[in-house]
């Protein structure tokens, strides 16, 4: 579905589209005018859920009574930034939701209940849980079962429990075969990353059960990668002053990136250890143990893209999420040099690096790694040579020869298909080739600027982008 709005252009909405941005850059201004401005024959119920949910779990029979003198007071209280009755007006909505669970029940021709209603809210909760009372409900502890001061529950709890009211009600009240479309700001507010995750669960679940759509705004990439499972769920990553969104639904590329931003990004986190994108499985598994032998001073997080082509659509979509989410914030690439000299153009804030030899692989013939099994190039070249005399019925004779033939060019030649038997018989370790290679990594130390590096040092197969924002310094 595509939605516009006065200035607003939001393009290819899903059951559940989510927009991702900073403080700031102007998402609440959007669902605002975007949920006033949307009006027309096919529109039927729509509400904007303010981020700013103050308030107490307390019955304030004012609030109903504002409620029903003015129809409209809910929407226009609820569009003024930090209003500070939003819990109470959930509260008095807990009402409606009883009533309308019980005639919707009748009209189907159901036995009236509104329990289930109840025990859906608390698989939101932990330690609480939601009782009805004579006019509204009230807060117990669920292992005591001694009733809690609504006053006393964690901001967290009453968090869930106001949302779940207000999901709720607002599904109970949808009208069929019209466009429902429900308008929630920063459901993240006042919510750890586990309780995101349970969160979205709940919310696309009543989305689907009562068919509406919700346009949720947020800067918590835990709350876009809870919802990284589900097939109706889009993003779209909003800057400051822009006014057209495009979303696209999270693909596999998403759910292979997001857990790296599973923190709550008002941690740093995700600055200490920035991405690292890599072309496939074995790359991470160097970089994994060059990160714990360096005992992090190596600092970034490994991230497997599977191929070249595959690694360009993540460095797309993480510098979008990046920009949108948080300041100054750095993530890299790092793909194979394939014979190609020329370093690639970054994209900020991806800085995009290409290796100084053909492949991972290469790096295990560095004088750093022949040292640490205590060998040198010299020795290398005479036992790979006694190798090839020995052993010319071995299935990679021809690529050792080849090898050999070519002038044991150890940077620019292709290994991938003789790295097995380099490692544990040239070199005689039982170290897989990978952890080989990255603890000489995780103990490589950043030259001082004009040291000259031997032919076949890790600094010049690695290359000194690679170098000057991957390794360490001391």
């Amino acid at each position: 579905m595509d939605i516009e709005v006065g200035e607003y252009q939001l393009s290819h909405v899903t059951r559940i589209s989510v927009v991702l941005g900073r403080n700031g850059c102007g998402k609440s201004t959007l669902l605002k005018n975007v949920e006033q401005g949307l009006i027309g024959p096919n529109v039927g119920r729509k509400k904007y859920v303010t981020p700013e949910r103050g308030g107490v779990l307390v019955y304030e029979p004012n609030v109903d009574n504002n409620m029903s003198i003015n129809t409209n007071w809910l929407e226009e209280t609820r569009r003024v930034n930090q209003f500070r009755q939003f819990r109470e007006q959930s509260m008095a909505q807990f009402r409606k939701l009883e009533v309308g669970t019980y005639r919707a029940s009748e009209a189907a021709g159901q036995v009236a209940a509104f329990q289930p209603t109840v025990d859906r809210m608390n698989t939101l909760l932990d330690n609480v849980e939601v009782r009805r009372d004579e006019m509204t409900f009230k807060v117990h502890n669920k292992a005591t079962g001694e009733p809690v001061d609504t006053k006393s529950i964690s901001s967290g709890e009453a968090e869930l429990i106001s949302l779940a009211i207000e999901i709720l009600t607002f599904g109970n009240q949808c009208a069929a075969d019209k466009d429902n479309v429900l308008f929630i700001d920063e459901p993240d507010v006042h919510l750890h990353p586990d309780l995101q995750a349970r969160f979205v669960a709940f919310l696309t679940s009543a989305a689907e059960e009562y068919s509406f759509t919700v346009l949720m705004a947020t800067h918590s990439t835990a709350m876009l990668g809870g919802l990284s499972a589900y097939d109706g769920a889009s993003v779209a990553f909003m800057r400051a002053g822009q006014k057209a969104l495009k979303f696209e639904p999270i693909g596999q590329v998403h759910r292979r990136v997001l857990p790296v931003f599973g923190a709550h990004p008002l941690s740093n986190v995700f600055n200490q250890a920035p991405v690292l994108l890599l072309e496939g499985d074995d790359d991470v598994r160097i970089w994994q143990q060059a990160v714990r032998t360096s005992l992090g001073k190596v600092r970034v997080f490994p991230v497997s893209c599977d191929t070249v082509t595959a690694l360009a659509e993540h460095e797309k979509w993480v510098s979008e999420i990046i920009a949108s989410v948080y300041d100054d914030a750095m993530a890299y690439s790092l793909r194979d040099g394939d014979g190609v000299a020329d370093q690639l153009d970054d994209m900020p804030p991806v800085v995009r690096i290409r290796l100084g030899c053909r492949a991972a692989e290469n790096l295990l013939l560095t004088d750093e790694v022949l040292h640490s099994v205590d060998l040198d190039w010299e020795r290398v070249q005479e036992l790979i040579s006694e190798w090839i005399e020995a052993n010319p019925t071995h299935p990679r004779f021809d690529q050792m020869s080849a090898f050999r033939a070519g002038g044991f060019d150890r940077r620019g030649s292709d290994l991938k298909d003789i790295r097995m038997v380099l490692a544990g018989v040239i070199l005689s370790t039982s170290k897989p080739w990978e952890v080989l290679v990255g603890q000489a990594l995780g103990e490589f130390v950043r030259p001082a600027a004009g040291t000259v590096q031997g032919p076949g040092s890790l600094h010049e197969f690695l290359g000194d982008k690679a170098v000057t924002h991957l390794c360490r310094e001391t």
